[in-house]
């Protein structure tokens, strides 16, 4: 019998509700690949950003004029975005 796969190599999904989703469409092609960097390093490690100030279940990732508002469903197989902000 062999073991379960490893889930610990395996990334969440991303996914936007609607108004993160249209806030993705006004970028720039500079401003979506530095969101691109940001979905990775979040992707990477969830547990690791922030927890929101006002809000415990979300997470508000802040890094080089990137922020994004998320939250994981209850296994961290899927991150919902409901926030993007590109400087």
């Amino acid at each position: 019998m062999t073991p379960p796969p490893d889930r610990r190599g395996r990334r969440p999904r991303i996914v936007f509700v609607e108004p993160a989703e249209a806030q993705v469409r006004g970028l720039s092609a500079e401003q979506t690949v530095m969101l691109d960097g940001a979905l990775h390093a979040i992707g990477s490690d969830p547990g690791a950003v922030t927890p929101h100030a006002t809000a415990s279940a979300l997470r508000d990732y802040r890094r080089g004029g990137v922020r994004v508002i998320f939250f994981a469903t209850a296994l961290g197989s899927i991150l919902i975005v409901t926030y993007v902000e590109v400087d």
